[in-house]
C-alpha cells in the first residue's frame, strides 16, 4: 500500500462513503449503486480507484461482483489498520460526512431485506427435500451440541468452513473464531448464507465461491477446518481432504460431520449424494493419509441415518509428502 496513491484515492467523498459501507459489510456493486444513487458505470469507476489503491477488493460470484474492505483493525498492515480508525474518527468529528455515512447505512436495510427475501424464496423451493433428509438423521440441535463440545473451548483461530450452505456453522462459531471463511460451490447457497451471516462484522467473515477440490487458498492459511455434511458429495473425498490439508497449518484441526456407512440408495438420485456415508475406518486412513492425526469418533443416534463427528489434528508433514500419499 502506498501512501500516494491511497490518499488519491481516498480524495472523493463518494469514495470515502464506499470505504464506510465497506465496513459494515460485503457488497455488490449493483448494490453500492443503490445506496449511493449513482449509476453502475459510475460507482465501477470509483471502485476501480479503490481496488488499484489497495483499499478494497473485487470477488465474483457468477455474474455478480462483490466488494470488500482490505483495511481493518485486524488488518495485518499497520497502515490499513490506522486508515481504519481515520475514517472512523473522521466519521465522528465531521458531522456532514457522518451525517452522509448514517444516511447510507440507513439504506442498507433494504438490501439486507432483499437478500432475505431471496433467501427464503429459495427456502421455500426445496423446503420440502431438505424436510425429508432431516427426518432421516439426528435434529440439528444435537448435532451442534455435540460439535462445539468436541472443539473444546479453546480459540478457532482462523477458521475455513467449506461447504457452508445456510451459512449456519459459520454464524455458530463465529463468537470462537478470529475470522470466517465460509465458502460454498453453489451461488444459491453462497444468497442464502450472505442473507444470514450479513449481522456479523464485515471484518470477521467472508463468502468466497470455490470447489472442495482446489480450495483458492494459500498454504496453512487456516487454523480450523469444517466440512459439515459435505464430504458425502465428493466423488474423490481422498482429494478433498488433501486440498483441506493443504490449507491447514501443522497443529490446526479438521472437523468432519457426516454420516455413517448406510444403504439408502435413493440419497444418490433425490440429494446428489456421491458416497452413502463412511465408515470409522475410512475416514481414519482418509484423515491419516492427507496428514492429519485422527482422534476417536463420536457418533450421534436418534435417527435412521447416524451423524458423526471425526476430528484430526494437523501433523508437521511437508505437503509434497502428504500430496503422494493421497494420490495413491
Amino acid at each position: 500500500m502506498q501512501i500516494e496513491a491511497t490518499l488519491r484515492a481516498l480524495g472523493d467523498q463518494t469514495r470515502l462513503r464506499i470505504m464506510r459501507l465497506l465496513g459494515t459489510m460485503e457488497l455488490a456493486i449493483g448494490e453500492l449503486a443503490q445506496v449511493l444513487g449513482q449509476s453502475q458505470p459510475r460507482v465501477s469507476q470509483h471502485v476501480a480507484k479503490l481496488c488499484d489503491a489497495g483499499l478494497a477488493e473485487r470477488h465474483r460470484e457468477g455474474s455478480w461482483v462483490f466488494l470488500r474492505q482490505t483495511i481493518g483493525i485486524d488488518c495485518p498492515s499497520p497502515m490499513g489498520e490506522t486508515l481504519a480508525r481515520f475514517l472512523a474518527i473522521a466519521e465522528r468529528e465531521d458531522a456532514a460526512f457522518g451525517a452522509l455515512c448514517e444516511a447510507d447505512r440507513k439504506k442498507l436495510a433494504a438490501i439486507r431485506e432483499a437478500r432475505e427475501s431471496s433467501a427464503e424464496e429459495y427456502f421455500t423451493r426445496h423446503a420440502d427435500d431438505w424436510d425429508e433428509l432431516r427426518r432421516l438423521h439426528s435434529p440439528d440441535r444435537l448435532v451442534e451440541e455435540r460439535l462445539i463440545a468436541a472443539l473444546g473451548d479453546e480459540r478457532l483461530g482462523k477458521l475455513l468452513d467449506i461447504g457452508t450452505g445456510t451459512g449456519r456453522m459459520a454464524e455458530l462459531f463465529a463468537p470462537k473464531a478470529d475470522h470466517i471463511v465460509a465458502l460454498d460451490k453453489s451461488l444459491d447457497m453462497l444468497r442464502v448464507a450472505r442473507a444470514k451471516l450479513q449481522h456479523l462484522p464485515a471484518e470477521s467473515v467472508e463468502l468466497v465461491q470455490g470447489d472442495f477440490s482446489d480450495l483458492p487458498f494459500a498454504t496453512h492459511r487456516f487454523d480450523t477446518v469444517l466440512l459439515h455434511q459435505v464430504l458425502h458429495f465428493a466423488h474423490s473425498p481422498a482429494a478433498a481432504l488433501a486440498e483441506a490439508a493443504r490449507v491447514t497449518r501443522p497443529g490446526g484441526v479438521i472437523a468432519i460431520i457426516d454420516f455413517d456407512a448406510h444403504e439408502r440408495e435413493e440419497l444418490r438420485e433425490r440429494h446428489a449424494h456421491a458416497r452413502l456415508g463412511f465408515t470409522d475406518a475410512q475416514i481414519e486412513t482418509l484423515l491419516s493419509e492427507a496428514g492429519f492425526a485422527p482422534a476417536p469418533p463420536q457418533s450421534l443416534e436418534g435417527g435412521e441415518l447416524i451423524v458423526k463427528i471425526w476430528l484430526g489434528s494437523r501433523l508437521d508433514i511437508p505437503f509434497s509428502q502428504t500430496e503422494r500419499r493421497s494420490a495413491r
